[in-house]
């Protein structure tokens, strides 16, 4: 599986492109600002349905114009696909393959697998829970759309119970067999988004392990810890026994969209116990565990996009990561560097076909 090529018009500060790909290495080279990531994005938009950078989907169309479109083209187990993705100012986004229209996004998750490595992952070790949800979530859905399903269906009976539980409030009534209704609900999907997300970790873990052993030469131990009530007690008994709680704050204060993963080094947080490379050495390895992970459950080669990376790696850990990805255990690759010299030498060791893209 490979990308032929993209047409951007409009994309952020990008007005217009097409590109011819390689079906290995890609490099887009050049100064800050120019659009090397939004290149990156727009491949990540086609396959996800949405930018990587910024989920407010009107905010991608380039300032002063009415509307996006990107248009790839894509080889799919020797068939060729047509993926468009286009908004237009005051109307709905709009996704098609192959010129038929996605009724629902989510039936798209997963049929063109993609990771992406930026300075933007970041995020996973210093915003909240919600970002680290998002990525357990992402990687799972693209390989079980009934996950995915369940995931959405869990997430709107929660609006529902917090509504419930605002209209409590304001007056000033309660309502216990109503409430009971979602709580048995939410019940089933969390037990259920539980126990996938729990398999998923125990078959991911060991994968990010052995990545960060090599990118480190083993000199540093991190760990990855799996937090949720779930651990403890069911949904159901949760929720009954902080039914005052959240009567209190109007909102559901206990399941698993409360989850969240601990990034630990020596058993302290990496958030604060870090470095800057350590830091970037541990979210590297966790989205090539996700890129080896995807690949030997979908039985594809996910594409993989590297954006600006390699600032503030030393040169063995840069040396590891290419050693690593120099290998027919990976497929097509797009890197963008705003130093052309260190990308040519980089690509020049990789010994595979490359395009280097001068913007």
């Amino acid at each position: 599986m490979f990308l032929k090529r993209i047409s951007i018009l409009n994309y952020k500060n990008f007005s217009e492109g097409t590109f011819e790909f390689d079906t290995k290495i890609n490099c887009f080279v050049g100064k800050n600002g120019i659009g090397k990531t939004n290149i990156i994005d727009a491949i990540y938009h086609l396959a996800n349905g949405k930018s990587y950078f910024n989920p407010l989907a009107v905010q991608n169309i380039k300032h002063g114009e009415e509307f996006f479109v990107i248009d790839g083209e894509f080889e799919i187990k020797n068939r060729s696909e047509q993926i468009v993705c286009s908004l237009k100012k005051g109307q709905k986004k709009t996704l098609k393959r192959n010129s038929k229209q996605y009724e629902k996004f989510s039936e798209h998750i997963g049929f063109i697998p993609l990771v992406i490595i930026s300075p933007a992952d970041r995020d996973l070790i210093i915003e909240g829970s919600e970002t680290r949800r998002k990525f357990i979530d992402s990687v799972i859905s693209q390989l079980d759309n009934t996950y995915l399903q369940k995931l959405i269906q869990y997430q709107k009976i929660i609006s529902q119970r917090n509504a419930l539980l605002k209209y409590f409030a304001l007056n000033h009534v309660f309502d216990k067999e109503t409430l009971s209704i979602y709580n048995e609900q939410l019940n089933t999907l969390g037990k259920s988004i539980f126990e996938k997300r729990k398999k998923f970790l125990d078959d991911f873990i060991p994968i990010f392990n052995e990545y960060h052993r090599t990118i480190t030469n083993s000199s540093e131990t991190v760990q990855v810890v799996y937090q949720s009530d779930l651990f403890e007690k069911d949904t159901l008994t949760l929720l009954e026994e902080n039914i005052s709680k959240d009567r209190a704050l109007q909102y559901t204060s206990v399941g698993v969209h409360k989850d969240d993963l601990s990034f630990e080094i020596d058993h302290y947080p990496i958030k604060k116990f870090g470095s800057q490379g350590q830091q970037k050495s541990f979210l590297i390895a966790l989205k090539l565990a996700q890129f080896d992970f995807v690949k030997k459950q979908s039985g594809e080669k996910p594409i993989l996009l590297f954006d600006d990376i390699f600032d503030k790696l030393d040169e063995f850990r840069v040396s590891k990561i290419i050693e690593m990805v120099n290998n027919e255990e990976f497929g097509q690759l797009f890197i963008s560097d705003t130093h052309p010299e260190r990308t040519e030498n980089i690509v020049k060791t990789m010994h595979q076909s490359y395009k280097i893209f001068n913007l």
